[in-house]
């Protein structure tokens, strides 16, 4: 009784010990530099508030919000960043499991011979079974929060791997809302050069007209077939760049080339917005977006594994117990001259040899410095990429207004001239040149759209929407 009371004092007093060793993490994300409002947000093409979660809505597409919606439902890459978040969570329980006590059931039975001289006897022993049934228990003291901080990385790496299925998110929501884009530049284009083509073969009618009635000449009737024909040769491409981009929403939301969505072949609307755009300002991205998220949650993950390499300097003290009965016959396992038990503690500690635990140390402690510099990098890269995005989307705007100018006096040039030369007031070089102009100038102006709509896209990406349930 003095024994098991000696211990029991012994064990309080260890726990009344219990210490948690490593440094405590602390964000550094309020300290990040990045809490004010963005340098490209003094153009009127912008405003400070914070942008919608499903910011693919303001365009107002029923079909591009629905693709969407099925994209975030049935993408490969998402199932995938799913089952990695899935398996740290189980990793997270069994990290968990290490606070309970560990238990282990076992019976024997066993036919021999023991040893009289083992035993301090100088006689045979007789040969006989021995039959043995106990429960053994045994319970890990987390007296320096070896096992706490384990958890506290554990739970760290389940949030990184729920930015990390974040960050996956909104990148199948923008590869959507481009692909979709896409498509519908692509049928823009195809508009826009079938248009040329059409007032390409009037023109190549009407020389060939004057041809025959003998105003016009051969090497006329030449060049305005060359244009028409390179007008001509234009399409292809376009039609597969649409092709293409139909595929691409198709693997996006988990079909096959086959089965792309038939329903947006006929968009030729670039997506565009004509009101101001919300983008917030830098502290609301430090919130938002799900990189950073995850940097500094792996940020938090190392800085408590320094803790669990920290606790390997001092000792391990396990507790354990078993009950249990041994027995020569079956009937004999309840009787009390079988019954068996022990209790006590286990301990375990390499001192003075810390070498390996010290060098641990470092290791951890390098891959925290790793973490930090990695944390610092993605708010750095995050900020960058929102500045470059902002100032590109508004140059481009710049740029398509100025085509879309040019556009109007190419059309006018075009028109002016060709009915100078059906007077006979101008020569049909002039024709030919006003019309590859107004080509060249819409189809420079359709290609503008087209990258208006994917620096849009790349607008909303770099702030970070679209992750969010």
């Amino acid at each position: 009784m003095m024994r098991i009371r000696s211990f029991a004092a012994l064990l309080l007093l260890g726990l009344s010990a219990c210490t948690t060793v490593g440094p405590d993490f602390a964000s550094p994300t309020a300290e990040a530099p990045a809490q004010a409002p963005f340098l490209g947000t003094a153009s009127p093409l912008f405003e400070a508030s914070e942008p919608p979660g499903r910011w693919w809505s303001l365009f107002g597409d029923a079909r591009l919000d629905a693709l969407v919606e099925e994209a975030l439902r049935a993408n490969t890459d998402l199932r995938v960043a799913a089952a990695n978040l899935a398996r740290a969570r189980a990793v997270l329980r069994e990290v968990r499991s290490n606070r309970l006590p560990s238990t282990d059931i076992a019976g024997s039975v066993n036919y021999g011979q023991a040893s009289g001289q083992a035993q301090g006897l100088d006689e045979k022993l007789p040969t006989g079974e021995t039959y043995d049934i106990g429960l053994d228990v045994g319970y890990q003291l987390d007296l320096f929060g070896r096992i706490r901080r384990a958890v506290e990385a554990g739970r760290a790496d389940v949030e990184a791997q729920q930015a990390a299925l974040d960050v996956t998110r909104i990148s199948v929501a923008a590869e959507t809302a481009r692909a979709f884009a896409d498509v519908c530049s692509a049928g823009r284009q195809l508009e826009v050069a079938r248009r040329s083509l059409e007032v390409q073969q009037r023109t190549f009618d009407l020389t060939r007209r004057l041809l025959e009635g003998g105003r016009g000449t051969a090497l006329e009737t030449g060049q305005a077939g060359a244009l028409l024909e390179q007008t001509r040769a234009a399409i292809p491409t376009l039609e597969a760049q649409r092709q293409t981009a139909l595929y691409r929403l198709a693997l996006l939301t988990g079909r096959p080339p086959a089965s792309f969505p038939r329903e947006v072949a006929d968009c030729v609307r670039p997506l565009a917005l004509a009101a101001p755009i919300p983008v917030g300002d830098g502290a609301g991205l430090l919130a938002r977006r799900p990189d950073i998220r995850a940097a500094e949650r792996r940020l938090a993950a190392a800085t408590a594994r320094i803790g669990v390499a920290t606790a390997d300097l001092y000792p391990d003290v396990r507790i354990g117990a078993s009950i249990g009965s041994t027995a020569t016959s079956i009937g004999d396992l309840a009787s009390g001259s079988a019954f068996r038990f022990g209790i006590g503690p286990l301990i375990s500690w390499s001192f003075p040899n810390t070498a390996l635990a010290r060098a641990r140390i470092a290791q951890a402690e390098a891959d925290a410095d790793a973490a930090l510099a990695t944390f610092d990098g993605t708010w750095l890269g995050a900020l960058e990429e929102t500045e470059s995005a902002l100032a590109r989307y508004a140059r481009e705007r710049e740029r398509v207004a100025t085509l879309a100018r040019a556009r109007e006096q190419s059309g006018e040039a075009a028109r002016i001239a060709r009915l100078r030369y059906e007077a006979g007031r101008e020569g049909f070089q002039i024709v030919l040149e006003a019309e590859r102009s107004l080509a060249q100038t819409e189809a420079a102006l359709a290609q503008a759209e087209a990258q208006l709509s994917t620096n849009l896209i790349a607008l909303f990406l770099a702030l970070g929407g679209g992750w969010s349930t």
